[in-house]
């Protein structure tokens, strides 16, 4: 029987290429998740009736049901209507819808904290709606989100090890991969938890840098 330093040298290139697809995988739908986020965010929060209770209801539904459950229903639960998606596209999207619904609540949380003086004040100034979120409520809001955002970025990267259970091989498929080969499973569990400690680390490290960069001194501090 080999060592583990044997193990993990001969793992290595091939756990790292799982690495390089669940990097790709959580850049993906954390962008995806981005945008729908801030449509939803500002459709609870400027939206009418119907657009508030449109995206309230996806909200609490979405985070009402676990995601493993939303992949599977992508995955295997669509071709029964003729709808298939690839594994990699299906966890893409999964994940995406998944964290839209809890970026939303980040952002709208951002924007609600911003007084309502200065919005008021822009509109004093002549300012539309529009130019008073772009230019008063939107920097800001931005700046105070990340520190709880950086949480969810965090979070999808962990998550997104569910996508092997539909054949997307990332980190834990190519995991499973090997050790069904050499049954060597403690040690090769072993190596992942590293990796996933050194990416978590690397993410948060990042989030770190760009939230010291943007942050405005007393923006989004307790008084």
């Amino acid at each position: 029987m080999v060592s583990f330093w044997e193990l993990a040298r001969d793992s290595l290139p091939a756990l790292l290429g799982g690495a390089g697809v669940t990097v790709e995988l959580t850049a993906i739908c954390i962008a995806a998740g981005f945008v729908l986020g801030w449509a939803l965010a500002l459709g609870r929060i400027y939206g009418g009736r119907f657009v508030y209770a449109v995206c309230t209801g996806y909200v609490e539904f979405v985070r009402g049901t676990p995601l493993l459950v939303q992949l599977f229903f992508l995955y295997y639960g669509l071709p029964d209507v003729g709808v298939v998606f690839p594994p990699l596209l299906a966890a893409g999207i999964a994940m995406g819808l998944n964290t839209a619904a809890y970026q939303a609540e980040y952002f709208r949380g951002a924007i609600r904290s911003i007084p309502r003086g200065q919005v008021e004040a822009a509109y004093a100034l002549g300012m539309s709606r529009f130019q008073a979120f772009r230019h008063i409520v939107f920097p800001q809001a931005m700046r105070i989100v990340i520190p709880a955002w950086s949480n969810e970025l965090i979070y999808m990267l962990k998550y997104s090890s569910l996508a092997f259970v539909v054949g997307v091989p990332e980190l834990m498929g190519r995991a499973n991969l090997i050790a069904a080969r050499n049954f060597r499973y403690f040690e090769l569990y072993l190596i992942v938890a590293g990796i996933y400690i050194v990416l978590v680390w690397s993410l948060a490290g990042m989030v770190s840098i760009l939230d010291r960069y943007i942050r405005v001194p007393g923006l989004g501090e307790p008084r």
